[in-house]
């Protein structure tokens, strides 16, 4: 298998005492939990860094993850994080192409327990690709190889292959940006969620001030949480608003 190198930063310890929390609730989802999806209802609420440093956790805790970079229009990943990508780097734009095979795209990376498959071109219009049913075989195979599959999918407010992508999924991650992220917004991407046939999962509320508390306004849409300054773990209680 081919190896990729990725650094990510290190965490300060609130921060990663909210993402273990988080990892240890996408545990206990069950076994029947793989494909992952995890979005959010606008762009810049924190999704693909959730994504990337929960896929880190789990492999460092012993369970095979692979990371998915689905979000094929504006890679955040791709943009942000020191991820040794090179011209002969195959990644998921080519696999949807039919330029490469499963074999081709999958990378060890050098987090034990840690996989990926990039995003090594951007692509103006990748819905069509998506559809197609390669892709759904790609997450399938992953799936069968792997403990969990996280997948880092656009927005949902922002172009409709969130959707599509959250079908062929066995859970849903939302990521919500306190006091940014209307309820509108919020109701609308659950309501999505459901229309995909997706369970929720729960959501993750992001960048919270914990001392000001602002994250009131979103109790109803969670039973129970933890919130460590950076995010706030709720689990999903109201299923007439998924």
């Amino acid at each position: 298998m081919k190896e990729l190198a990725i650094n990510l930063p290190e965490l300060p310890y609130a921060v990663e005492e909210a993402m273990n929390r988080l990892r240890i609730n996408i545990k206990f989802c069950g076994n029947d939990t793989k494909k992952i999806l995890m979005t959010s209802c606008l762009p810049n609420e924190g999704k693909s860094t959730v994504a990337i440093f929960l896929w880190k956790m789990l492999a460092e805790a012993g369970f095979p993850t692979a990371f998915v970079d689905v979000d094929l229009r504006n890679s955040v990943v791709r943009k942000r994080y020191d991820v040794d990508y090179n011209e002969e780097t195959s990644g998921l734009n080519h696999y949807l192409s039919g330029m490469a095979e499963y074999e081709d795209v999958v990378y060890k990376t050098n987090i034990p327990d840690a996989y990926m498959v990039p995003c090594t071109q951007l692509l103006e219009n990748p819905s069509p690709l998506l559809e197609d049913a390669r892709f759904k075989q790609l997450l399938d195979k992953l799936a069968e190889e792997y403990r969990f599959v996280i997948i880092d999918a656009p927005p949902l407010g922002s172009v409709a292959d969130s959707t599509l992508i959250a079908s062929m999924c066995d859970g849903a991650v939302l990521v919500v940006r306190a006091g940014e992220t209307s309820k509108t917004w919020i109701r609308q991407s659950l309501y999505e969620i459901e229309q995909s046939g997706c369970t929720l999962l729960g959501t993750v509320l992001n960048r919270v001030d914990v001392k000001a508390k602002k994250y009131g306004k979103y109790g109803k849409y969670g039973k129970y949480g933890y919130g460590y300054g950076y995010g706030y773990v709720q689990q999903s209680e109201d299923k007439s608003s998924k």
